[in-house]
């Protein structure tokens, strides 16, 4: 007879991974298991970012986790970081964001646009956790048209002066540097702002219903002077951030994966559990019609950033297959924690429960990095040659 398949590897993807892959996922799963899952529902509830769990991230070589060794980083490719994002997010959206900001939003611009001088001092702290970055792009106005923004940069002597507002910035209060990008005369350049630089404010928002276990706020800037040295000289206008929310994407399509397979578990679990009428609710029809199409959508999805990854580490991808990914893969995990919380009932409610956290979540992650029908619009363009936008 066959061996029973995994429910939540249905095609058994862990077996197209190679041994430093699986050694990577195996070892950030155990790390959410035991430092995660334990404290992230009561992070939840509070509204508190587990600061404490930064020089763990860190020791893991989880921050920075594609860039080379020389910047004290560990050098692994696309698909691992892939999968430190997918079992990140089985534990929380709001840890998974930290590890994608500091990573793909923050050092990627440094590692790609910067001097050498800027790479040395501050992609190894970055990596050990001992500086914390932030991006700031999106403003109040701004939201899915970034090219419609207002914070400026001018000229003054040898420095910049920068004023103008960020808005909804993962790790905005924590971060020892934001990279900001401002409109200048010569068009979009992006800087270097340290915290304690004179007129930088940054103001934590409260009041979220959604990645309560992460930090975002609001950035100010009010004639804030910034040395010459500290803009990023190798890239001008909207490709250097864009580049960067492409690369930060890409870990966006492995992390919901990883929170449907927490919520499908969780139901799949009480759905065997729980007896009503004399039998298990999963013994019912349609239960199992739910269930099985939870199995469909993650496989799916598997396959989808697998093959993306491998693209990714053959230098082929396209951006429009991130957004194909990102859009699929982020509705397919909303879907199916919503559809986690029917099943557990009443129970379902409650953060004791993973499912209601992780829709909360999700409602975040499928509008930042480019809301759902700014992705379909992407693909729509791809496929039409024709820009609707």
């Amino acid at each position: 007879m066959a061996a029973a398949l995994d429910p939540f590897d249905l095609y058994d993807v862990r077996s197209l991974l190679s041994d430093e892959e699986r050694m990577v996922q195996d070892t950030v799963a155990r790390f959410v298991d035991e430092r995660v899952l334990p404290i992230i529902g009561e992070c939840f509830d509070k509204g508190v970012f587990p600061k404490e769990l930064v020089g763990e991230l860190a020791n893991l070589g989880l921050l920075g986790s594609y860039f080379p060794e020389e910047y004290g980083c560990a050098g692994m490719n696309g698909v691992s970081y892939g999968l430190i994002c997918q079992e990140l997010e089985r534990g929380d959206s709001g840890i998974r964001s930290f590890v994608s900001v500091q990573t793909s939003l923050c050092m990627y611009p440094i590692f790609a646009f910067g001097t050498d001088e800027q790479k040395q001092r501050w992609l190894p702290p970055m990596a050990r956790g001992e500086a914390i970055g932030c991006f700031g792009l999106t403003e109040p106005q701004g939201g899915s048209d970034p090219a419609n923004m207002k914070t400026s940069a001018k000229k003054d002597g040898g420095d910049w002066l920068i004023n103008g507002g960020k808005m909804w910035i993962t790790n905005g209060n924590l971060a020892d540097v934001a990279i900001v990008w401002a409109q200048t005369e010569d068009g979009i350049n992006g800087f270097l702002v340290e915290k304690g630089m004179s007129g930088f404010n940054a103001q934590e928002i409260k009041h979220k219903m959604s990645l309560r276990a992460s930090v975002t706020s609001a950035l100010f800037f009010d004639n804030v002077r910034v040395p010459e040295a500290s803009r990023l000289p190798k890239v001008k206008g909207l490709k250097g951030p864009l580049s960067c929310l492409s690369q930060a994407r890409y870990g966006i399509t492995w992390g919901p994966i990883g929170a449907a397979i927490a919520c499908f578990r969780e139901a799949l679990e009480y759905s065997k559990e729980r007896i009503l009428f004399d039998k298990p609710v999963a013994g019912t029809q349609a239960i199992q019609l739910k269930l099985a199409d939870m199995a469909r959508r993650i496989t799916t999805a598997q396959l989808l950033s697998l093959q993306l990854g491998r693209l990714k580490d053959a230098g082929k991808l396209h951006p429009t297959q991130v957004s194909l990914a990102k859009w699929n893969n982020v509705r397919m995990a909303l879907d199916i924690a919503r559809e986690a919380r029917d099943i557990l009932g009443g129970a379902g409610i409650t953060t004791e429960h993973c499912p209601i956290r992780h829709a909360l979540n999700l409602e975040s992650v499928i509008t930042y990095e480019g809301t759902e029908t700014v992705h379909q619009l992407v693909v729509g363009r791809e496929v039409t040659g024709i820009n609707a936008f």
